[in-house]
């Protein structure tokens, strides 16, 4: 139901009860109570191939998507969602399943206010459904996790579905179909930001990103060209992710059903999320980037199901956060380490100007453990010129106010009788738990039992409390995605503006808003 309401809520019996219930889940999934700590609960699924060496191989840059063609001012362009293979693990071929065959997608990278449109073609086994995470979208251009392109030449039947064990209320009439191909439109009616885009398909949005199915979005506008911080190869996107490994080097993932055809969810040991003991960045194992001794912008993005990394440096470097999930943010923040969940994005620049040529850099994880403790390396080659730099300002843009909210909400995410829940209830496509007005702004307040890395479609946010504290200094900026620890409530003021329609929101460990964790709210 929704919880429309003022007042403080009433954490402390909640933390008591839920830790109760958290702890019996995780003695039953054979797992620990790590989630109640500092690290993911999720469980690490081993590889049964032996793991890649450590920064041999260099850092691939996925390729940039080309328009097709341009009709009335909007670029067109046309991505096929097909099988293909790569070389992840040496000496071995994985089957990906990819936009455009590759692992990552190409790179878009398109202007703010000019509007695109991006042709799917479905050549996979299996239904997908495209997000584009972080977008300001028409509500049926967002990727609906049941709003989906059938497989060129195959079907769909609704009737056949089941969310096994999952309490979700799915009804055949709650399915939109595309025979083949679905255009999306997005007139990106918003500021520079990293985004990103990957499967939203109802129930099996986990397996089918594990398999391949991410990309980077870049939106660019004048503001962002303006400054004077690092360009052209120096401008680089990082997704970083994990994955695991059979034998013959195909993706190991523990799916109740591998066909990702009937009955969705993983194995019990999993469902606090699965974790893989191989980092990929951009597609490759704990790859090595050379640079010179400069400074570059690093656009990282979580697209993991579940891993959560505090990212470090070596060598006495730091990173120099610039923008957030939403674009730049007023001023640079300092860090020695930043802490991104699944879905956030952190835009950074690191100064490579103060090491010598021959030396190295490591991107370290201080919530892995052996080979997870490390992301990737850089390497130095040599000086060269750098006419770049990092200004005292960046952007401006209005701070929201408490006291412009209109509504103050409630959204609890945690485990309720098994299974994963907002405010106690699970997903069906036909609830919606709140209808904030156009352009209003309203307070959300979100609260856990796990490690929760919350989303919301179309809605940015500002935020403005951790446990009645202030925000930690990564909260800064515009988001859309926030990490909600275990027992912790998070304020934000959410915006709502661009369309109206039905959105969502969701935890962003992929395994949980598969097993019902997402929740619809409707924008009037």
């Amino acid at each position: 139901m929704s919880t429309a309401r003022r007042g403080t809520f009433g954490v402390d019996r909640r933390r008591f009860l839920g830790l109760v219930g958290v702890a019996g889940v995780a003695v039953a999934a054979g797992g620990t109570l790590a989630g109640c700590g500092k690290e993911s609960s999720a469980v690490t699924l081993p590889s049964t191939a032996p793991l890649p060496p450590q920064f041999r191989v260099p850092l691939p840059v996925p390729r940039v998507a080309r328009p097709v063609g341009t009709d009335g001012g909007v670029d067109r362009y046309e991505i096929t969602e097909r099988i293909g293979t790569a070389e992840i693990v040496p000496g071995t071929r994985t089957k990906v399943w990819g936009y455009d065959g590759t692992f990552p997608g190409p790179t878009f990278e398109a202007r703010a206010g000019r509007e695109i449109a991006v042709t799917i073609r479905n050549e996979l086994p299996q239904p997908t459904s495209t997000h584009l995470h972080g977008g300001v979208t028409p509500p049926d251009s967002d990727g609906y996790p049941t709003d989906l392109v059938v497989p060129v030449g195959g079907t769909f039947d609704p009737s056949m579905h089941h969310s096994s064990g999952m309490k979700m209320t799915v009804r055949p009439g709650d399915w939109t179909l595309h025979k083949g191909q679905k255009s999306y439109r997005y007139p990106l009616g918003q500021r520079a930001a990293s985004l990103w885009y990957h499967d939203h398909r109802m129930d099996f949005s986990a397996p089918q990103v594990w398999r391949g199915l991410a990309g980077a979005f870049v939106v660019r506008d004048d503001e962002d060209d303006a400054l004077p911080l690092p360009k052209g190869e120096r401008d680089v996107p990082l997704l970083i992710c994990d994955r695991s490994f059979t034998a013959d080097g195909s993706f190991a993932y523990p799916a109740k059903d591998p066909s990702l055809t009937m009955t969705p969810g993983v194995t019990a040991r999993y469902m606090q999320g699965v974790q893989g003991d191989v980092i990929l960045v951009n597609g490759a194992p704990w790859p090595e980037m050379e640079v010179t001794a400069t400074r570059y912008r690093f656009r990282i993005v979580n697209a993991s199901n579940a891993r959560r990394y505090q990212l470090g440096l070596t060598g006495g470097a730091r990173f120099v956060q610039v923008g957030s999930d939403q674009g730049l943010l007023t001023a640079p923040v300092r860090h020695d380490s930043i802490l991104v969940t699944p879905g956030e994005r952190f835009d950074v620049v690191i100064d490579f100007s103060g090491h010598k040529p021959g030396s190295t850099v490591t991107m370290t994880n201080a919530l892995g453990a052996g080979r997870t403790g490390s992301v990737m390396r850089f390497r130095v080659t040599r000086r060269a010129s750098d006419d770049s730099r990092i200004p005292t300002h960046l952007s401006t843009y209005r701070t929201l106010r408490r006291s412009e909210a209109r509504v103050t909400r409630q959204f609890d995410f945690r485990l309720t009788d098994g299974g994963w829940s907002v405010n106690k209830e699970y997903f069906s496509p036909s609830t919606v738990l709140a209808r904030p007005a156009l352009n209003s702004v309203e307070l959300w307040r979100f609260s856990s039992d796990f490690h929760h890395p919350i989303h919301t479609h179309l809605a940015h946010f500002q935020v403005v409390s951790r446990d009645g504290k202030d925000p930690a200094p990564t909260d800064a900026g515009w988001k859309d995605t926030v990490d909600v620890r275990p027992y912790e409530v998070v304020e934000v003021l959410v915006r709502f503006s661009g369309f109206r329609g039905r959105y969502m929101l969701h935890c962003h460990n992929l395994e949980h808003e598969d097993m019902a964790m997402m929740a619809n709210f409707r924008i009037v």
